[in-house]
């Protein structure tokens, strides 16, 4: 199981944190993940960044995550991790 923590803290909320999460739910949805992950928000997760915003999946923390960026992240540090976890 794959724990997502996105920061919802205000200066994250100021950089978009509900659309994180939006784009969140829909690639969990669109890549059938739903019992492979569990998405969560997070008061300050204590790093942050001047652009975007920051997300916590397990134990590794990343900053910065905006929609431009999102697809990239999502596949490297979500989708991959999935893949391994279920083979």
């Amino acid at each position: 199981m794959i724990i997502i923590q996105v920061c919802v803290g205000s200066s994250c909320h100021i950089k978009g944190s509900a659309e994180i999460v939006e784009l969140l739910q829909n690639a969990i949805g669109g890549y059938g993940l739903e019992d492979d992950v569990v998405l969560a928000g997070s008061f300050c997760i204590g790093k942050c960044n001047r652009i975007g915003v920051t997300v916590q999946v397990d134990n590794d923390v990343f900053v910065g995550i905006t929609k431009d960026n999102f697809k990239s992240f999502f596949e490297e540090n979500v989708l991959r991790r999935a893949e391994e976890e279920r083979n």
